[in-house]
């Protein structure tokens, strides 16, 4: 007997493994719940009677999907208690995942921001239809609503979407640009420096989770956003050092302080090549996923 022979239902979870990761990941913004997730939609595999699977990709999603839900609904209640502005979980991503420019710009921190904005089922149809491409019967099934209300939350979702994404789809290359701009004004302490290269309503937002100290709420406006990253490093007497890495398909900044890292820095930036949003994660728990690659695909 060949032990190296794998069962069907092993086989098949095994192939869309990475898929469902990046479906629950997508969802929750969270690796750790995307990959409790996984171990629920597996004990729920196991028990199908494959026979009566016409398409176990489809199966599998909708059981990820309903699993994510669930948890997303838990996570909403969970967010309510947590200290200061909450950021998905940056993830360390393999370069293929930079060259799907839609998946790329789907697992931004800027794009993964604006979908915690959306109510539960709003975000699970949003990424079904709009990032994964599938139908809205399926959905439909994997959501627990009409086709027609399933087009309809999407309608909304997207339009909600939009009015909160960047205008155009900027190149990885321009964010690159700007994002080393950035870092040579922070290495120097030039202020002037990261002013010009702030959009003059620049964001910042900080998740600390209150384990590391952040900014409570956003901070609004290239000056104030400028003048709190130059003082605030100014009056740390360490060493301070940054390195350009690529988190969640985009290019990122990782800083440390005395060896030891302190947080990931995700930008969004806009069509004139100047940052608009900036996303530090300071809160270890989220740290964790940031030093190997995390396989995500569309497909």
């Amino acid at each position: 007997m060949d032990d190296h022979v794998t069962d069907p239902a092993t086989g098949a979870f095994v192939t869309h493994r990475n898929l469902l990761f990046t479906v629950a990941y997508e969802m929750l913004g969270s690796a750790a719940d995307a990959e409790d997730v996984l171990q629920e939609t597996w004990m729920r595999w196991v028990k199908v009677d494959l026979g009566q699977v016409r398409d176990q990709r489809a199966y599998l999603v909708r059981i990820t999907t309903r699993q994510s839900l669930n948890r997303l609904r838990t996570m909403t209640r969970r967010r309510e208690a947590y200290v200061g502005p909450w950021l998905p979980e940056p993830l360390l991503t393999a370069p293929d995942v930079a060259d799907d420019i839609e998946l790329a710009e789907s697992v931004s921190m800027a794009l993964m921001f604006v979908l915690d904005t959306l109510s539960p089922t709003e975000r699970a149809v949003f990424v079904l239809r709009d990032v994964f491409d599938v139908g809205y019967d399926e959905i439909a099934a994997a959501v627990g609503k009409s086709p027609v209300a399933v087009r309809q939350i999407a309608h909304r979702a997207r339009r909600h979407v939009s009015a909160r994404r960047p205008r155009e789809a900027v190149p990885p290359d321009t964010i690159k640009a700007a994002l080393e701009s950035f870092q040579r004004a922070v290495e120097t302490g030039d202020l002037q420096g990261l002013l010009d290269v702030l959009a003059p309503e620049a964001v910042l937002v900080a998740d600390g989770g209150g384990v590391k100290q952040a900014a409570p709420n956003p901070v609004i406006g290239a000056d104030k956003v400028g003048r709190m990253i130059v003082g605030g490093l100014g009056r740390y007497d360490g060493t301070i050092t940054t390195a350009l890495t690529v988190v969640n398909g985009n290019p990122a900044l990782v800083l440390r302080l005395d060896g030891e890292l302190d947080g990931v820095l995700a930008i969004s930036v806009e069509d004139d090549a100047r940052i608009s949003g900036l996303y530090y994660v300071r809160n270890p728990e989220k740290l964790t996923r940031v030093e190997s690659e995390i396989p995500l695909t569309r497909r």
